[in-house]
């Protein structure tokens, strides 16, 4: 042997026995010939001793089918046995620790005359659960940016057809003030205006819930202010704001993210922390958007945290902080308040393929 092919066969014998990469040689019969540690590493020892036994079925053993264009796992057209199959493909294999995963498959024959073929996998289970992330993650983007979408097509809803009827109503009540009627009939359109003003208030303060107007036309610090206000107004709780960004705008997305999670953190003070007085912080810094909300309310166990209400929660505050690649923490103990943070970077790389909220 020539020192250069002598030089080549230990380079691919190291390649063999040190591949992170599963190998298998398999003869004209579908038995396997040889496998490499790697392949070793993931197969259970019965399957190995048939292997080496010379059973042709032993790869069936730990085989649960490949990827056809019809169906997720076939077993049709076995790789093994139709060179239809020969090239590269998805197959999935039943490992000894870690149970059923997918893997890359290459098959091919390396030496027709002999019909030896080579079967190469690489293990795909950490790029299918990035994909996986990054699919949900796309989904869930989806389906806040319609939420939010209707939110505000509901919201312009009540305010420019619910409201303004009952507007009216109550234009047409007060005129019996000023009508020949009895006593007893102005001191009815007396309730009736009280009932319809408090049922404007309520229609009025849901539309704003569902999405403030002022969100969309002035920015955050202007809907932080206006929902704050009639917080104090309807509840008697005090939001004292802190902020640098004044009339600033931002992406649609961050703007209505940075909202939502501050209104569920000021709302969840209101109903768990048994406080008076809440304080905002909305900052912008080293390309950052920075919001912490803190009371001193009898705070909470976050090792043992018991979703409560229907609202959007805890962990619903942590999905929407990860749609725009902010960093959610939330410090609490027992009688020594709360406080929430969220930091989201301003700078991110262009996402062309990923939806955003229009405005």
């Amino acid at each position: 042997m020539h020192q250069k092919e002598k030089g080549l066969f230990d380079l691919l014998s190291k390649m063999y026995y040190h591949s992170t990469e599963i190998i298998f040689f398999f003869n004209r019969e579908g038995k396997v010939i040889s496998m490499n540690p790697a392949a070793e590493k993931i197969l259970n020892k019965e399957v190995i001793e048939e292997m080496v036994a010379g059973n042709p079925a032993a790869i069936c053993m730990t085989c649960r089918g490949y990827m056809s264009e019809s169906d997720l796992r076939t077993c049709r057209s076995c790789y093994l046995y139709s060179g239809q199959n020969e090239g590269s493909f998805q197959v999935y294999l039943d490992t000894k620790e870690k149970g059923v995963l997918p893997y890359t498959a290459t098959f091919q024959t390396i030496d027709a005359e002999k019909g030896t073929r080579l079967f190469m996998l690489r293990d795909m289970s950490e790029q299918f659960e990035t994909q996986e992330l990054l699919v949900q993650k796309i989904l869930m983007r989806r389906v806040v940016s319609a939420q939010e979408n209707e939110r505000k097509r509901i919201s312009r809803e009540l305010h420019d057809s619910v409201a303004q009827e009952l507007v009216s109503l109550l234009v047409d009540i007060r005129l019996f003030k000023y009508m020949n009627a009895t006593e007893k009939v102005k001191e009815k359109a007396v309730q009736i205006e009280g009932s319809l003003m408090r049922l404007l208030d309520d229609v009025q303060h849901l539309s704003v819930q569902l999405r403030p107007a002022t969100l969309d036309d002035l920015g955050l610090e202007a809907a932080f202010r206006t929902h704050f206000k009639s917080l104090e107004r309807n509840f008697g709780l005090s939001v004292h704001l802190e902020s640098n960004i004044k009339a600033k705008r931002y992406e649609g997305e961050i703007e209505t993210v940075v909202y939502r999670i501050c209104q569920e953190a000021v709302f969840n003070a209101l109903k768990y922390a048994e406080v008076d007085d809440v304080h905002v912080q909305l900052q912008e810094k080293d390309n950052k958007l920075c919001l912490n909300i803190y009371d001193e309310g009898i705070g909470f166990n976050v090792e043992h945290i018991h979703p409560k209400g229907t609202g959007l929660g805890l962990y619903g505050m942590q999905e929407r902080a990860d749609l725009v690649f902010g960093q959610l923490t939330i410090q609490s103990q027992p009688k020594k308040g709360t406080t929430i943070s969220l930091i989201i970077p301003l700078e991110k790389e262009d996402e062309s393929n990923e939806d955003n909220y229009s405005r």
